[in-house]
């Protein structure tokens, strides 16, 4: 059977009306209202051949159709066309990405907050290992008589702040010292590579009047390196499953909502897909065989950052929801430009 012009026609319909109402789309519903001078019998009778063809199904309860998985991923890979955000919508993400822009860490998660709060989705955003991550430069800054600040600082925008505790005493010229020369002598190396050096030998002839100090500030270092090597994952908007229809079921709600808590399996999920632009509808997903996932990649100066997204039924609108992203993503580097720029004064205060 052909899955001729008119049945195309038809079933964007279909898709269409039944992605904004949520109700089975009947042949009646189709001839009132979209223009396409044909009968209710003969729409009819052309669902009738798509739901025969896998690409609707027939819900025991209404004489309407309902899009199949099959429906949904022809619709995004040819049907549905492209969907530009409105200008107040851009302006907004973009005054709200740049407002108190800080660390890499608090935006993408703001960045998730936002992509919540425009598609009334479950969203999500990852942090890739940091493995690769090359260091811009390192500071120590004092906070009292027994305790500093190691700040590190890499290429991308990332910034790890972690608390030490010392054996002995220091000076401000001591704490300037050893920056210096820890910047020096791991400014350009990949986190990787760092952690597979000897630190110590690496700084003993640079730092042999601070045995003290260094000896306190390597094993902090190395702990805060290994923790740049794990995977963030932020998510945002739980609580709009429950506006959802599809999940008006509390268990089914309930078990949706406990395979997005394992968050470990999530996190390796989102890890492994590919990058760009990526829609999976229904059984594409393996488990999560009812959601659709949308995810894109944002990157800063060329390289990979990670990946930002959502997560819901399969009953979502893919051009809407997929400009929205496409456009945090997009935006996400100028963001981190300024976030460098600001660490870059850090750097020279």
């Amino acid at each position: 059977m052909e899955l001729n012009e008119r049945k195309l026609q038809i079933l964007q319909a279909i898709v269409a009306d039944f992605i904004y109402s949520a109700e089975p789309v009947g042949s009646r519903t189709i001839s009132k209202k979209y223009d396409m001078g044909l009968s209710p019998a003969t729409i009819r009778n052309e669902m009738s051949d798509l739901e025969e063809m896998g690409y609707l199904t027939h819900p025991h309860t209404s004489a309407g159709r309902v899009p199949s998985d099959k429906a949904y991923r022809l619709y995004v890979d040819k049907l549905m066309g492209s969907s530009e955000l409105a200008e107040d919508r851009k302006a907004l993400i973009e005054a709200q990405l740049q407002q108190d822009a800080a660390e890499l860490d608090d935006t993408i998660e703001k960045a998730a907050r936002i992509l919540s709060d425009m598609t009334n989705l479950v969203s999500f955003a990852i942090t890739p290992s940091g493995r690769d991550d090359t260091l811009k430069y390192i500071n120590l800054l004092p906070v009292d008589e027994r305790t500093i600040v190691l700040m590190i600082v890499s290429d991308d925008g990332q910034i790890s702040n972690t608390a030490v505790k010392l054996s002995c005493g220091y000076t401000e010229e001591n704490l300037q010292l050893m920056s210096k020369v820890m910047t020096h002598n791991f400014k350009g190396k990949s986190v990787n590579d760092i952690l597979t050096m000897n630190i110590i030998d690496s700084l003993k002839t640079d730092l042999s009047a601070m045995e003290g100090l260094t000896g306190d500030v390597v094993p902090s270092f190395l702990q805060t390196l290994e923790k740049m090597l794990d995977v963030d994952l932020y998510m945002d908007g739980y609580t709009n499953i429950l506006s959802m229809p599809e999940y008006s079921d509390v268990s089914k709600a309930k078990s949706f909502l406990d395979t997005l808590k394992a968050k470990e399996h999530f996190t390796e999920v989102l890890v492994n897909r590919d990058n760009g632009l990526i829609i999976t509808i229904g059984d594409e997903n393996s488990e999560l065989k009812d959601c659709s996932l949308i995810t894109a990649d944002y990157r800063v100066n060329g390289k990979l950052v990670g990946k930002l997204g959502v997560i819901g039924p399969t009953r979502m609108k893919y051009a809407e929801i997929a400009s929205v992203i496409q456009y945090i993503t997009d935006n996400l580097s100028k963001t981190f430009e300024i976030t460098g720029d600001m660490t870059d004064d850090r750097e020279h205060q």
